[in-house]
Formats: structure tokens, C-alpha cells, sequence
């Protein structure tokens, strides 16, 4: 059946990982590192690109990774220069492209799906190459709102449009909102990739924020991690988390220790809903979204909130 079962509400089905697959990567300074997570049955698989956090890497973000592959999706990951696996130093001319380096290798991966493709043992002819989400946290939510609009002004860009139109739609978790005038005094000069716009992110997008997500990065409140959502022009959903830090229950992985809160109702919850909304965004199924929606309507103790435009 094409994307395993459409109305599968169970744990899901076994799932095959391969890794480390290696991409070259000339001006890198090293090879582009991926993993690849899939189902083990079925055809027409949609694809999630998805980018970890800063100083992560392809290991992370298993509870998020292994459901949406056991649901259907394959998931590829690859890990950025700015991993603390790779080390790049502050010293390192790299340093203050961080964030280009991460958009040039996630099309990178794009652009090699064939390569990793075959590198999966049984994953031959099974991908849905029409069928692309990108989806990140944290500073993964930054370099996959570029690929769906978001831009990056001075000091570290220069405004120009970096989407890749094989990307339909997106899900940005915990991610920073907008730089000049909300940023707190050196960060700038730190993390100059900071000071964006989203004015022209135009594709769909569902911006996932925890209303206790207070990062130093800025002088404003959580509200910061709704930018993405409140800045940039419709199609947009806005699924606020109650309670939720930055790590939003402990979607960084199983034993993650950056995890700054942990909450299996909020992860399992986030399981669920943002299965149902890649579903609705790439068009395989719109009734799961709209009775996840519902649902968090009519709980008498919901775990968060949602709203659109």
C-alpha cells in the first residue's frame, strides 16, 4: 500500500536505518555524513529532510525520527559542520557561514537522493521525490525555513532568496524568530545568521513553539519562537506547546542531555500532530489533520494550542 497504512494509528511498522552514507563535499573540508531511516514495506514514500539542532548530529531526535519513519516517511539526516563531532573552532574561517554550509549541504542531499537511495538496503525505487518536507529544530528550523523562504540579511547574508522549490512545506520546531531590535546585546556579533526575514517565506509551514522557551538569544519572551509563524504570509499554522521549553518534551533524542525539559505526553503528542500535518501538507491525507485538530480543540486539558492563516 502506497505510504504503508494512511489511517495506521498504532506504533507504526518495523523500520531499516542505514548509516553513515557518505557525500563528497569539495570546499567542505570533510564529507557531508547522512543517515537515511525508512520503513521496511511499502511504496511511494514521502521524504522528510531534517536538520538538527546546533553541535547535534544524524544520531539525534530518534523519537521524532523513528515514528515518522515507522508511519510511512523517509527521513534523511544529515550532520552539519557546526556538529560537535566535527569541531569546527570559532577560528575557523567556516565559522561565520555556518549557516550557508548547512543549506549547501541540505541541498546537497537533495540533490544525491539517488546516491542515497541505492546505499539503503531494500529502499530502491520506493522514494517520493514529489513528495519533500523539511523539517528542523532550533537552528534546523532556520535551515529549513531557508530552503522555504526565510532570508538571512547582513551581517551574515545578503537577503537573497535560497529556497529550493523541491521542498513543498515545512515544520520548524523551537525556532528563533526575528534578529534586529529582539536580539540580546553580542549576539549578533556571535551568531550573525541571526538577523533574518520571513517576509518571503510563502510555502506552507506549521512553526511548533513552547510557551516556556525563554532563550537568551533574545530580550523579548517565548513568544520569540512564534516569529516564524506571526512574520511571514499564509499559508502558516501555529501550534504553541504548553509548558514546553526549548527541547519541547524531549524531542532531541532518548537520552539527549541538552534536553531542557522532558514531557512524554508533549513528545507523544507532537508524534501524532505533526505526522498528520506533513500528511495534509504533501496530500496524502487531510482526514488525520483534521481530527488532530479537533481533538486539541475539545480537550478539556489540552497541550497546547493551535491557530492558522
Amino acid at each position: 500500500m502506497n505510504h504503508l497504512d494512511e489511517t495506521d494509528n498504532s506504533n507504526g511498522r518495523p523500520i531499516i536505518s542505514a548509516k553513515p552514507l557518505t557525500l563528497p563535499a569539495p570546499g567542505r573540508a570533510t564529507d557531508l555524513q547522512v543517515k537515511v531511516s525508512a520503513p521496511t514495506q511499502g511504496q511511494d514514500l514521502p521524504i522528510i529532510l531534517f536538520s538538527h539542532g546546533f553541535g547535534s548530529n544524524f544520531d539525534g531526535y530518534g523519537p521524532l525520527i523513528d515514528y515518522w519513519a515507522a508511519h510511512g516517511f523517509v527521513v534523511v539526516q544529515p550532520t552539519y559542520l557546526d556538529s560537535r563531532r566535527i569541531g569546527v573552532p570559532p577560528t575557523d574561517t567556516r565559522a561565520a557561514q555556518l549557516w550557508r554550509y548547512r543549506v549547501e549541504d541540505a541541498k546537497r542531499v537533495l540533490d544525491n537522493l539517488d546516491v542515497l537511495e541505492a546505499a539503503v538496503p531494500g529502499l530502491s525505487g520506493r522514494m517520493d521525490r514529489g513528495r519533500i518536507a523539511a523539517v528542523g529544530h532550533s537552528f534546523g528550523g532556520q535551515t529549513s525555513g531557508v530552503l522555504l523562504g526565510l532570508r538571512v540579511l547582513a551581517p551574515a547574508g545578503e537577503g537573497e532568496d535560497m529556497s529550493d522549490s523541491r521542498v513543498r512545506a515545512g515544520i520548524l520546531l523551537g525556532t528563533a524568530g526575528a534578529g534586529e531590535g529582539n536580539l540580546a546585546d553580542g549576539v549578533i556579533d556571535k551568531l550573525p545568521w541571526l538577523n533574518v526575514s520571513f517576509a518571503h517565506m510563502t510555502a506552507p509551514v506549521l512553526v511548533v513553539a513552547g510557551d516556556h522557551d525563554q532563550s537568551l538569544l533574545t530580550v523579548r519572551g517565548p513568544d520569540w519562537s512564534e516569529d516564524p509563524y506571526t512574520l511571514s504570509p499564509g499559508p502558516k499554522s501555529l501550534l504553541t506547546v504548553f509548558g514546553a521549553e526549548h527541547s519541547l518534551g524531549g524531542i532531541p533524542g532518548y537520552d539527549a542531555k541538552e534536553t531542557t525539559d522532558e514531557n512524554q505526553d508533549v513528545v507523544d503528542f507532537l508524534q501524532s500532530f505533526t505526522l498528520a500535518y506533513l500528511r495534509h501538507a504533501l496530500g496524502i491525507n487531510d482526514a488525520d489533520w483534521s481530527s488532530a485538530r479537533i481533538e486539541l480543540q475539545q480537550n478539556a486539558q489540552p497541550l497546547g494550542k493551535f491557530e492558522s492563516k
